[in-house]
């Protein structure tokens, strides 16, 4: 299934990913810096979506931080 996330308070405005058997996919970010954000979509194709959010759950930049709540 495919899924688009509206973003907050981060430089990021939009994720769009693929969920299949709860492994994500072709992760791909809206706006923010373009060179990290592929970087970050390429490391967790295919990984547990819970897995990512284990490992990215807040995570800092600036005053702003990784809050997967809603998710």
């Amino acid at each position: 299934m495919h899924y688009r996330y509206k973003t907050q308070n981060v430089c990021s405005s939009e994720i769009n990913f693929d969920l299949e058997d709860n492994k994500l996919h072709n992760v791909v970010f809206t706006g923010g810096c373009n060179g990290n954000l592929k970087a970050i979509g390429k490391l967790v194709e295919g990984m547990d979506a819970d897995q990512v959010i284990a490992l990215l759950q807040g995570n800092t930049c600036g005053r702003n931080y990784t809050n997967f709540a809603g998710i």
